[in-house]
């Protein structure tokens, strides 16, 4: 028989998941953290940028397998993937993007049962890869043409309807798909994960219809695609407003042994001065900025330059579309030194051109190469404006 020790070391451990998903975009992997092995949604209007921000993370996400399964999405936009993913160096290995990739092809033209077997089928796959141990990301896009097929298809078989008529139940067959994501020990020891992330696709960007809201109630980030935003050309469009991440806490540990000791704190701060910036922004609308004191003027022009230079990000050029890790510390530890350093202006019109001017230098610093000089030499040009600027080079002067 064999021994009792053997068969405990055999079994399939079920674990907490303890570190994050790097996807190297800054307002994901800072502000809305995903847990490796954990389940994120992203929801959005059409335009909103969701293809291309899927496209990002499968990239450059920390992962070995991503299956992207596309679920009723158009024919054009799923040629578009298989021709695309050949042809794109894998930034991990230098090889092909396709071959670490995995395409579960399902188009709008098919038939509605095609669509809950796609879902179905991607899950599966990353499942077994799992089991050996690897680290798996499975992007669904979009669940809400999911749902659609299953309301059609209850609806041929008579059964009683539900909200907007959706099946009765539209909820637990959701969780049942992102409670399949999780962290496992494998019976060989390693460690094998399954990330779970699905796009939803509400009709005019109605968050309150219940594809969107039975899946919030069930995933642990939100990242919500804002239309407004991608009208302004602000990229990737997650709005920090409305998104959110429970990772952020659940991480903590992690985020305190690699990054900073009060990284969490940092970034609640800082999300707070982006609330604070939108409402003093609300205001300004309706009293102009003469009905806003020089002090919220500058806290707006704070908020506005961490939106302009760290939650903003080109996917379109080679530096800036993806930030390693200890980058984004960087960054956002300079970022911070300018938020929280005191300034002193004349005037608002002061306030406005020196923000403008370390917007546009802190933006060419995000397109250079990190060993550049001209990463250099913006840094310095960054700290040497705002020092022109501090209450504490004005006493000096005075003194």
């Amino acid at each position: 028989p064999i021994p009792e020790v053997m068969l405990r070391k055999r079994r399939v451990e079920r674990l907490y998941p303890h570190e994050p998903l790097t996807t190297t975009t800054r307002i994901i992997d800072t502000f809305f953290p995903i847990a490796l092995g954990g389940t994120a949604c992203i929801p959005g209007p059409f335009g909103a940028g969701k293809t291309v921000l899927q496209s990002l993370i499968s990239r450059y996400s920390t992962v070995d397998i991503v299956i992207v399964t596309a679920c009723g999405e158009r024919a054009g936009e799923v040629v578009e993937t298989i021709r695309e993913f050949p042809e794109t160096k894998d930034p991990r290995t230098g090889g092909s993007l396709m071959d670490r990739t995995i395409i579960v092809c399902n188009t709008s033209s098919m038939p509605v049962a095609a669509r809950e077997s796609s879902i179905y089928t991607g899950i599966t796959l990353g499942e077994y890869y799992r089991q050996m141990g690897y680290h798996v990301l499975v992007i669904a896009d979009s669940t809400s043409r999911w749902a659609q097929a299953m309301r059609e298809t209850s609806g041929r078989m008579e059964e009683i309807p539900g909200e907007e008529g959706y099946p009765a139940y539209l909820d637990s067959a959701i969780k049942s798909v992102y409670e399949r994501a999780g962290v496992l020990r494998c019976p060989d020891e390693s460690l094998g994960s399954l990330t779970m992330i699905g796009t939803v696709s509400p009709a005019g960007g109605n968050f309150e219809e219940p594809v969107t809201q039975a899946t919030l109630a069930t995933v642990k980030t939100f990242l919500g695609l804002s239309y407004d935003r991608a009208y302004k050309r602000f990229y990737p469009a997650i709005d920090p407003l409305i998104s959110w991440s429970r990772y952020l806490d659940q991480l903590k540990d992690w985020f305190d042994d690699n990054l900073n000791s009060s990284w969490v704190e940092d970034v609640k701060s800082m999300h707070e001065l982006l609330i604070q910036g939108d409402a003093i922004y609300q205001m300004m609308q309706v009293t102009g900025e003469e009905g806003i004191s020089i002090e919220d003027f500058v806290t707006w022009q704070k908020a506005t330059l961490v939106d302009m230079v760290f939650l903003q990000q080109d996917a379109f050029d080679h530096v800036d579309a993806s930030m390693p890790l200890d980058r984004q510390l960087e960054s956002f530890q300079l970022v911070k030194k300018l938020i929280q350093q005191a300034y002193r202006f004349e005037h608002k019109d002061a306030a406005r051109q020196m923000f403008t001017q370390i917007t546009g230098l802190y933006k060419n610093l995000n397109y250079s190469p990190r060993t550049s000089p001209e990463y250099e030499r913006y840094s310095r040009e960054i700290e040497a404006l705002a020092q022109e600027f501090s209450t504490s080079s004005k006493m000096v002067e005075e003194g």
